[in-house]
């Protein structure tokens, strides 16, 4: 057992004992005394529970991490790292069939391809985040 709970036991014990030693009269004294103690260890235990998670949630939040999952660094940047090692074949490709004009077409491809996902990527941690603070003051 713990051993608080030792203390509690033995504090139960002393107010038995003088409840015996003082008679009837002061048993609601006795045990208002005996009650106070319970409610301040509760109290105590209640507050190192409410510090320790207070502490757990600064913690976790003053930790920057990288964002994983949907739209963490993979998906944003891999992408954009893709598109720049396919765009020296895909140039080649263009000015070799179309010359200037197909040069121009891959790049717009390559680039609109690429906004897309930004812009795709951006909406999805705009919702993201007001979900994750309506949760919070909710």
């Amino acid at each position: 057992m713990d051993t608080r709970d030792q203390e509690l036991k033995k504090e139960l014990a002393a107010t038995l004992q003088a409840r015996s030693e003082l008679g009837a009269e002061y048993e609601p004294a006795l045990i208002d005394a005996f009650l106070e103690k319970v409610e301040q260890r509760l109290d105590a235990t209640h507050d190192r529970r409410v510090r320790r998670q207070l502490a757990e949630q600064q913690t976790a939040t003053a930790r920057p991490s990288l964002p994983s999952g949907p739209g963490g660094f993979g998906e944003r940047h891999g992408l954009g790292i893709v598109s720049l090692v396919l765009a020296v074949p895909l140039s080649a490709i263009g000015v070799a069939n179309a010359d200037l004009e197909g040069l121009i077409v891959a790049w717009l491809g390559i680039v609109g391809v690429n906004a897309f996902q930004a812009a795709r990527n951006g909406a999805l941690f705009r919702r993201r985040d007001e979900r994750a603070r309506s949760a919070w003051q909710g």
